[in-house]
């Protein structure tokens, strides 16, 4: 602290002998110095941007001093009063390419160039207020009128029309007000009007249109629900017929299983009929052999045995009631028989 308070105090005092005034510049100024008088060297305004947030000691009366503000600023120019630089109406008026009146709220943001703060001082304008009335605010009224009257009054509704024309605008004074040290930054759009008639026809025109689209997106979802019910009918029958082909498959399946079955049975049957039949041909000619008659005789006697019968005898013309016993008459004929034929054999 004592050394600062020893600088400050040398400061002083060299002030005082040598009649320096004391120069400042903010955090965001830049200083231009003015010679007004100079024994050595040139005079007039210092090709020289003095750096921010500094002090300078210069001699009075042959030096002037001034200083620009280089941070962003914002040039309103709308409609509602008492906002932006006007405390009255000062948005832009001007007719669309197609003949309607219009006014528009436009911003310029722009900001002073630190290193040609000189130039501004000398050819330009000597301080911020008067650089923003007389030379942007003059350039930003006159030009963006001509570059946004290009729209129609409907490309007015589009976002995007807008944007482009405001980057128009913005390319078109950089180069108008950058040679004289001054950088556009961005022009920006805000609110715009139409008179009220043609407003109203134009809000008239926006809701059937907007109807129209209503209608169109109707249109459009009825017909993809057309097509819906459509593709789901298509899906219906398909299943219908899948289904109906399944039971056809099933159908022809089963038939040809129980075709099958039956074609193995009837040829079962019928090489047991064959094999019956040939059988029977076997036995037909065994029985028309040798031994056949007996052994019929010895089936018959098979058959008969332990059977009564009993036989009526029907003579000299009536019944005759005397018994013969036939069981024993054909076991008897029988053991004959079977007698004759191991006799012959031999």
């Amino acid at each position: 602290m004592k050394r600062s308070l020893w600088i400050a105090l040398t400061m002083i005092w060299l002030w005082s002998l040598t009649g320096c005034v004391l120069y400042t510049t903010g955090e965001t100024e830049v200083g231009v110095r003015t010679k007004k008088f100079s024994l050595v060297g040139d005079t007039g305004v210092e090709d020289k941007a003095y750096s921010p947030g500094s002090t300078y000691f210069f001699m009075p009366f042959i030096n002037d001093w001034h200083t620009f503000d280089t941070k962003l600023q914002n040039l309103e120019m709308v409609f509602e009063k008492g906002r932006g630089d006007r405390r009255t109406r000062d948005d832009l008026l001007f007719k669309t390419i197609d003949g309607n009146d219009i006014s528009l709220d436009v911003i310029i943001a722009y900001r002073i160039d630190a290193a040609k703060a000189p130039y501004i001082l000398q050819n330009v304008a000597v301080d911020n207020l008067t650089l923003r009335d007389k030379i942007v605010r003059t350039v930003a009224r006159s030009k963006p009128r001509d570059i946004f009257g290009e729209l129609t009054t409907e490309e007015f509704y589009v976002a995007d029309k807008r944007e482009l024309q405001a980057q128009r605008a913005k390319d078109i004074l950089q180069e108008m007000l950058g040679p004289m040290g001054i950088v556009v930054e961005k022009v920006l759009t805000k609110d715009y009007r139409f008179n009220q008639e043609y407003q109203k026809a134009i809000e008239d025109k926006k809701v059937a249109d907007q109807q129209v689209q209503k209608n169109r997106s109707a249109q459009h979802a009825a017909l993809e629900e057309y097509r819906r019910k459509l593709e789901e009918a298509k899906g219906e029958v398909n299943k219908m017929v899948a289904d109906a082909d399944g039971v056809y498959r099933k159908a022809k399946i089963e038939a040809d299983v129980y075709f099958e079955k039956q074609k193995l049975l009837a040829e079962a049957i019928r090489a047991e009929g064959i094999a019956e039949a040939k059988g029977i041909q076997e036995m037909n000619n065994a029985l028309a052999g040798t031994g056949g008659e007996a052994f019929v005789k010895l089936q018959i006697a098979e058959a008969l045995q332990g059977k009564k019968i009993m036989l009526l005898p029907v003579s000299e013309g009536g019944m005759n009631l005397k018994t013969t016993d036939i069981n024993q008459l054909i076991n008897t004929m029988g053991v004959k028989s079977l007698s004759k034929g191991k006799a012959a054999s031999k």
